[in-house]
């Protein structure tokens, strides 16, 4: 498996995940044309992806998702919540494109792939995460959540590689310019994983983990060393042992290769 993030972050999300045949991507948050672009630099054939898979609504993670798979012609998978809001704020009631509901927890082909839903907690309709399956080989997918539920935890402990959210720095986002409304959204259970609540994660997570990339960096409050830092503290003595990437929000990543 091979994932590639297209770009990461509050401005625009898309990361793309190649298997043996095929190919999935998680969220669409630039424009139509942009994703194709990055795509192609990734290396990749857009032909090859198959479906696109939606973590929720908010804008940095749909913006070119109607106009991206009208022209591919693939379908979308989202949960019940996520097509509903989406719908809302399009003010329509017919996609033209095809959706597909996904439940929590519950298992769903995609080609070659298996994908299955994680509930998440974000201040959105009904958002998730994945974990993708190629063969032998998990991918666990979780950004945009305040915490990470029990449940979810031990679908990501059995993962090989994982693209994790390290939003921020809770001293930056202290310190920091916005207005203390939005710090304490940021901060709540409904909000985004700081930088400790990941390497906290990554300390609790039991399997053979190979690689991870921290994803989803705010540029206000974090920077790629500080998230990277917590990152190689939490694996500690088996630092050398994970493969670590960090995404970035203008340039598309180095790919993770599982």
């Amino acid at each position: 498996m091979r994932v590639t993030a297209l770009s990461s972050g509050s401005k625009g999300n898309a990361v793309l995940v190649e298997g043996r045949d095929g190919a999935l991507l998680v969220d669409a948050g630039l424009s139509a044309r942009d994703l194709l672009t990055r795509i192609v630099l990734a290396g990749a054939d857009p032909a090859a992806i198959e479906a696109v898979l939606v973590t929720h609504e908010h804008t940095d993670h749909v913006r070119g998702l109607d106009a991206f798979a009208r022209k591919l012609g693939v379908p979308v998978y989202a949960t019940p919540g996520t097509i509903a809001e989406f719908l809302l704020h399009r003010k329509s009631s017919k996609l033209p494109i095809t959706t597909r509901t996904v439940r929590p927890l519950e298992p769903f082909a995609v080609g070659e792939f298996v994908v299955e839903s994680l509930p998440l907690s974000h201040d959105a309709r009904e958002p998730c995460g994945y974990v993708v399956r190629d063969g032998d080989c998990r991918l666990g997918y979780c950004t945009d959540t305040g915490f990470v539920p029990d449940g979810v935890c031990t679908r990501l402990s059995s993962c090989d590689a994982l693209v994790l959210e390290a939003n921020h720095c809770p001293r930056m986002l202290d310190e920091g310019p916005y207005p203390a409304m939005l710090k304490r959204r940021i901060r709540s259970r409904r909000g985004h994983l700081s930088n400790e609540q990941t390497a906290a994660l990554l300390r609790s997570l039991s399997g053979d983990l190979a690689a991870v990339m921290l994803a989803h960096l705010s540029d206000t409050n974090n920077t790629p060393e500080l998230a990277r830092e917590a990152a190689q503290k939490a694996f500690g003595l088996f630092s050398s042992e994970v493969r670590l990437t960090v995404a970035l929000q203008q340039h598309v990543s180095a790919p993770m290769e599982v």
